[in-house]
């Protein structure tokens, strides 16, 4: 079902549904945080992050995964000119990049004379692109459970290499996402999601005629929505930022594939 809207006391929309409970509200509150305060967060707090993106779903218990909690303010900068978002920079929220990792499972079968071969293979490393997602995503609920912000940065992609070689990734490994985790210093608005007629199906994908004019009264309530990184200016309809945005990115325009081989992935 489509979620109804109701102000919060802000002012701003969020999501409701028929049936709730702590952690679904917890979801249908999400919004991205891209300004934190200088509050540090806490230890104890970071530690139990960290155990719950450990304890995510795995693809064939292989755990693929690798977390990088970033405190060195040198490599932290240069996770930042990857990105080029200026909140990457500095030292409020904490910094946490989530690797694709199949250089573990590669030493393992190193050390038992077992060939490499099957991990360089795309759908072993779907696999664990699968495994880190999970792992990311469990950690966003935990921690705006908590009451903290998050904003993941699929930005680092903008030069992948500069996170490899900050990190000191090896082989086998590749930085698939960012993500900042601390005390909110903003309030922004619930930011409108597709209808769900066109993101929900019942055993066929959806019909779409004409997207373009089926999606109009959303892209008038997208129009209202103010996107903090420009306070003073209303995003782009919907349809208007597909047709112009996509692969115009640094992210989008890297050049993935061959990073991925570089690292001994994706060879087939």
């Amino acid at each position: 079902m489509d979620h109804a809207l109701h102000p919060d006391a802000a002012g701003h929309t969020a999501p409701t549904t028929g049936v709730d409970n702590e952690t679904i509200s917890c979801q249908l509150a999400h919004r991205t945080i891209r300004s934190f305060t200088g509050d540090p967060v806490g230890e104890d707090v970071m530690d139990t992050l960290l155990d719950v993106a450990r304890h995510a779903p795995t693809s064939s218990f292989y755990q693929q995964m690798t977390i990088v909690r970033v405190k060195d303010p040198d490599i932290r900068h240069e996770v930042f000119l990857s990105s080029g978002q200026p909140y990457v920079d500095g030292t409020r929220g904490e910094l946490l990049v989530f690797v694709v990792d199949l250089h573990r499972n590669a030493r393992i079968r190193e050390a038992a004379g077992v060939d490499l071969e099957p991990l360089g293979r795309t759908a072993l490393f779907l696999e664990g692109v699968e495994d880190t997602l999970l792992a990311a995503q469990n950690t966003v609920i935990a921690a705006e459970s908590l009451g903290l912000g998050t904003v993941y940065l699929g930005s680092i992609g903008g030069d992948p290499r500069r996170v490899i070689r900050a990190l000191r990734l090896p082989r086998h490994t590749y930085p698939l996402v960012g993500l900042l985790v601390g005390h909110p210093d903003q309030d922004p608005q619930f930011k409108p999601r597709l209808p769900a007629t066109f993101t929900t199906a019942v055993d066929t994908y959806p019909e779409l005629d004409d997207p373009a004019v089926d999606l109009a009264d959303y892209d008038r309530v997208v129009q209202t929505y103010y996107d903090l990184r420009d306070a003073n200016r209303r995003i782009d309809s919907f349809t208007h930022q597909i047709c112009t945005k996509p692969g115009a990115g640094r992210a989008e325009m890297a050049p993935v594939l061959d990073i991925l081989r570089e690292q001994g992935l994706a060879l087939d």
